[in-house]
């Protein structure tokens, strides 16, 4: 072996770091917009691009994959106040993942347990950041929540989506990568 293989940042590992920040900016971008009552929610398939990252370059890479790729995202589409959050919410999302990752390690079915896990995370940050922006905006907690209950079907669409995304995507992507 040399020492490329040794180096826990290689010029491999920074690629990929680039290539799936890539992926989450574009998988992003191609969005199904939905009606909420805060803010302009849409169904994309970058979380799922994020969690599949981190399941298989684990968390320091898979965060900066959802930080880079979410911020790039966020600067590009007019939500640049929002970036600095999804910054936060990827170093969150990804630390659970790969916890609970570890956590069933001998189980074939642990990056199931993980995306479910890092999917109920996002749920809970979502319907948190939620609250917290409509009090910003002057309204009252009992109305916050309740328009922030409101506006959780299209997280939790988009968790669903990530988890069957992840369930085809892991196995095969991991073969491929692992083998290189």
């Amino acid at each position: 072996m040399t020492s490329s293989h040794h180096n826990k940042w290689s010029i491999r590992l920074i690629i990929l770091i680039g290539v799936f920040a890539s992926l989450v900016t574009i998988a992003t971008s191609i969005r199904i917009p939905l009606p909420a009552l805060v803010g302009s929610p849409f169904v994309h398939f970058g979380s799922s691009v994020f969690l599949l990252a981190t399941l298989l370059l684990g968390f320091i890479p898979g965060a900066l994959v959802g930080s880079i790729g979410f911020a790039i995202f966020d600067i590009l589409n007019g939500f640049a106040a929002e970036a600095p959050y999804f910054v936060l919410e990827s170093f969150i999302v990804a630390g659970i993942v790969t916890a609970v990752f570890k956590l069933f390690h001998p189980s074939t079915l642990n990056y199931l347990y993980a995306t479910i896990a890092g999917a109920l995370a996002k749920i809970a940050m979502t319907f948190m950041k939620n609250i917290v922006m409509s009090l910003l905006l002057g309204a009252s907690f009992n109305v916050s929540v309740t328009s922030s209950i409101g506006s959780l079907y299209i997280t939790i669409i988009n968790a669903l989506t990530s988890i069957i995304f992840v369930s085809i995507m892991y196995p095969i992507l991991k073969k491929i990568i692992k083998k290189r």
